[in-house]
């Protein structure tokens, strides 16, 4: 099943829920800020959570660099042309292989 959230080239922004801000800069040391780079930067790979995902919301893994070239991965889903970010984190060494090899 493809899912509209694997086309971010429509989107306009981000929704953030206060929870998650707090979450990802807590757990993972990652502002929302600098978790919007990966979106901006190349070369960027989204694939479908299947395992996540559900009739009513797709769930997507972003693969990316940030500004800084850290590796990471963002698991958003897509609102009203907004990208919603569940979590992010660094990419583990078997995500960042995969990331280089695509």
């Amino acid at each position: 099943m493809s899912f509209e959230c694997l086309d971010i080239n429509n989107i306009t922004g981000f929704d953030w829920d206060d929870g998650n801000i707090l979450k990802n800069e807590i757990k993972h040391n990652l502002k929302a800020k600098v978790i919007e780079e990966i979106f901006h930067n190349t070369p960027l790979i989204i694939v479908e959570d299947n395992k996540h995902s559900n009739s009513i919301e797709c769930r997507c893994v972003a693969f990316g660099k940030l500004n800084s070239g850290d590796y990471t991965i963002v698991i958003f889903t897509k609102r009203d042309n907004k990208i919603r970010v569940i979590s992010a984190r660094a990419m583990s060494k078997k995500e960042r292989l995969f990331y280089e090899q695509n």
